[in-house]
Order: C-alpha cells, then sequence, then structure tokens
C-alpha cells in the first residue's frame, strides 16, 4: 500500500471473541506475512509474544466506540500530511463524488468536517482527546495532524476504498490550495 511507506501504519481486524488481529511494530506493510500480524484483547493487550503496533490503542477504541466496526486502517497519507501543515482550520470535504464510498452518504452535494487532532506519541493522551469527539464524526474517518489518517468499518475491502477515496481527497483539497496560491500570486512561480 502506498499510503504506509517504510514501516509506517497499522491494520487491524476485529475477531469473533472480542479480540482483534493488528499488525505488529516495524514491519513494511507492502511486505507482510502472517507472523506480522498478531492477536491482542479487545482493549489491546498482546495475546502473543509479538510486540503490537504503537498505535493499537486507537485500534481499540474505534471498536469499543463504533461495535459496527470490523476493520481499521491506520495510514501515513502524503497528501494528508501536507493538508495538515498547510492549515489549522477544519477540513471539510465537500462536494467530492467520493464521499459517496462512506456509509450513509448517497450523494457527492454534502458537506462532511473531518475531525483533525494534534499529535502525540502519548497514545493514552491521544484517545482521551479523541473519546468525546469520536462518536459525532461526519465520517468513519479523522486525521492526526503531521501524521496520516485512520478509516475503519465493516471490512477490510470497505476500509480499503475509504482509505483510497479520503487519500484522492486529500491530494485534490492540495492541489487546490497550490492552485489559488499561484493564482494569488500573479501565476509566478
Amino acid at each position: 500500500m502506498g499510503m504506509a511507506p517504510a514501516t509506517s501504519g497499522n491494520y487491524s481486524m476485529r475477531l469473533d471473541d472480542g479480540s482483534f488481529a493488528v499488525t505488529v511494530s516495524g514491519f513494511h506493510k507492502g511486505r507482510l506475512e502472517p507472523d506480522n500480524v498478531m492477536r491482542v484483547c479487545g482493549e489491546g493487550k498482546a495475546l502473543e509474544d509479538k510486540k503490537p503496533s504503537a498505535e493499537t490503542l486507537l485500534h481499540s477504541q474505534i471498536y469499543r466506540l463504533f461495535p459496527d466496526a470490523n476493520a481499521c486502517l491506520h495510514v501515513h497519507s502524503t497528501a494528508g500530511v501536507i493538508l495538515t501543515r498547510l492549515t489549522r482550520a477544519v477540513i471539510h470535504l465537500k462536494g467530492y463524488e467520493m464521499l459517496k464510498i462512506f456509509p450513509g452518504i448517497h450523494s457527492h452535494d454534502v458537506s462532511v468536517k473531518l475531525l483533525a487532532v494534534e499529535n502525540t506519541q502519548d497514545m493514552q493522551a491521544l484517545c482521551d482527546v479523541l473519546e468525546k469527539p469520536l462518536p459525532k464524526v461526519d465520517i468513519p474517518a479523522y486525521i492526526i495532524r503531521n501524521h496520516g489518517f485512520y478509516v475503519w468499518g465493516k471490512d477490510m475491502e470497505s476500509c480499503l476504498n475509504m482509505c483510497e477515496a479520503m487519500d484522492h481527497m486529500l491530494s485534490v483539497e492540495v492541489s487546490i490550495r497550490k492552485l489559488r496560491a499561484h493564482a494569488r500570486n500573479g501565476g509566478t512561480k
């Protein structure tokens, strides 16, 4: 997956017993093998003698808050990182045909707010920041500034589709901002 360069990103899938499978820390997601995935309990604690992703707690929070979520992808989208560096404002995604990939959205004629939070290496602190706004998100996604975004859904396929759609829309947003800046500068440079 091109949105998870080097060993970045993490993926998970809820299992029938309430535990979930998550990628282990430190492995390239483009070359995943069965040994690079492990089981953790619903609270994110390891059930195997492996080191889960550092952000496993965020997956656990998503599964707790969204009982219908069965899969979650976290990627380091270049466009997402650029966009959160360009603006401190709320990120609105409006008029995109791609929004229809998200559950409950049936037309391009909508505007959704993408929840954006500050990055920290303290996962519990990040969970605390997310706890109140997360259940109220417009779409099953949020972005961590200067880091990457999370999407979750009914299965891995729907998550992959939402991931690609989100990256596409964020890429367009970055291009729009570049074109506007170019026009403000009189079309030079």
